[in-house]
């Protein structure tokens, strides 16, 4: 296993357990998918706080380790055939963890399509969707005057919700039983009343499918230890 620090992150963000899966991060949708995730399947992992501005996400450290610049990320220094793995993009990340602890994706090949199919859904649509929605309703709407941006980004939560709806019929979990696709998903609906304020306008308040899906996943110890990791403050 080499060394924690042949990863030039570390040296800004220095491990205290390096035998653990390092995850740099920050409690927004994307970035508590992976803490709830790791959460969920028990794996030991040391969380270091990785906040949204530019002093931290395009810090040459970080940058080292997600060119992309943005959260979450992780090392994890037992990775495939017991070599380190750095890994960006939640989604890539999710599947990771998922297969490496053989739970959440499914016990089945066809299972496994299906939870990766519902797991794109979320990486494609409502994470991109909602996060338009996010900067257009609730954060930078009132400084542009053209009201188009905001119908649409509106509009298409509204589509997106009412397809989750209509999954949900007769089910407790997207497909079924709890998978990251689950994980991906349920911290994108919460921030749509939580963070943005916008259950009048999306509708979310009116489909029962959808909040008792939400207070399912609200009331999962995992999903309440993993939305607040790492600390805000």
């Amino acid at each position: 296993m080499s060394a924690l620090s042949d990863f030039p992150i570390t040296a800004r963000w220095p491990a205290q357990h390096p035998d653990r899966i390092q995850l740099y991060s920050f409690p927004t949708p994307n970035g508590v998918k992976v803490s709830i995730a790791l959460e969920e399947l028990g794996l030991p992992y040391e969380a270091h706080k990785v906040t949204l501005s530019d002093a931290d996400v395009k810090s040459d450290a970080f940058l080292s380790l997600n060119p992309n610049n943005k959260i979450p990320a992780i090392i994890d220094p037992d990775g495939p055939d017991g070599a380190p793995l750095a890994l960006f993009e939640s989604g890539a990340i999710l599947i990771y963890l998922a297969e490496k602890a053989g739970a959440l994706i499914g016990n089945t090949p066809a299972e496994r399509y299906e939870v990766l199919q519902w797991l794109m859904f979320q990486m494609g649509g409502v994470g991109p969707m909602l996060g338009q929605l996010g900067y257009f309703y609730a954060f930078k709407g009132s400084e542009i005057e053209d009201a188009r941006p905001r119908e649409r980004y509106i509009g298409e939560a509204r589509r997106l919700l009412a397809v989750v709806e209509k999954q949900l019929s007769g089910r407790d979990w997207m497909t079924g039983e709890f998978t990251i696709a689950d994980i991906a998903i349920g911290p994108w609906l919460t921030a749509i009343e939580k963070t943005y304020k916008a259950g009048d306008v999306t509708g979310i308040r009116d489909l029962p499918n959808v909040q008792a899906y939400l207070a399912r996943f609200a009331a999962r110890p995992a999903v309440q230890a993993g939305c607040s990791v790492p600390p805000r403050d």
